[in-house]
C-alpha cells in the first residue's frame, strides 16, 4: 500500500523538531512517534491520529472521521480523518495536536536490549 507523501511532508514540518519524533512504516502507510508512541500517522490519503480515551468520542464526533478498522475490528483510540477533515490548516495544527498529546501522555518507551549470546 502506498501513502500520500505530501500529507506525510506536513506531519514531518509539524513534528520533527519535537524531542523524541521518529517515523515507522506500518500498517501499509507510515507512523509519526513521539518517544516510540504512535501520534499519528498517514495511509493512503487518510489522516490517522491517536486519540486519548477520554477524548475520542469528542473526536469521532467531528466531521469526516470514522474508526480505524485497519483488521476488520476497529482500533481504540484510533481516528482516520479523511482529507476534507484535515484540510484547513487549523483543522490539521488542530488534529495534530491531538495526536501529540496523547503521545506525550504516555509512558516513554526505551528500546530493548537483547543480550548478547556468546
Amino acid at each position: 500500500m502506498s501513502y500520500d507523501e505530501k500529507l506525510a511532508h506536513r506531519l514531518r514540518l509539524q513534528l520533527n523538531r519535537r524531542p523524541g519524533f521518529s517515523e515507522r512504516k506500518m500498517f501499509g502507510g507510515i507512523c509519526f512517534m513521539l518517544h516510540g508512541n504512535m501520534c499519528t500517522g498517514v495511509l493512503r490519503e487518510d489522516l490517522i491520529v491517536r486519540v486519548q480515551p477520554e477524548k475520542f468520542d469528542r473526536a469521532m464526533r467531528q466531521p469526516h472521521t470514522r474508526a480505524f478498522d485497519f483488521t476488520g475490528k476497529p482500533m481504540k483510540g484510533f481516528v482516520v480523518v479523511s482529507p476534507k477533515g484535515y484540510r484547513s490548516d487549523t483543522a490539521f495544527k488542530n488534529w495534530v495536536a491531538l495526536g501529540t498529546e496523547c503521545a506525550r501522555a504516555l509512558p516513554k518507551k526505551t528500546k530493548k536490549i537483547k543480550p548478547r549470546i556468546k
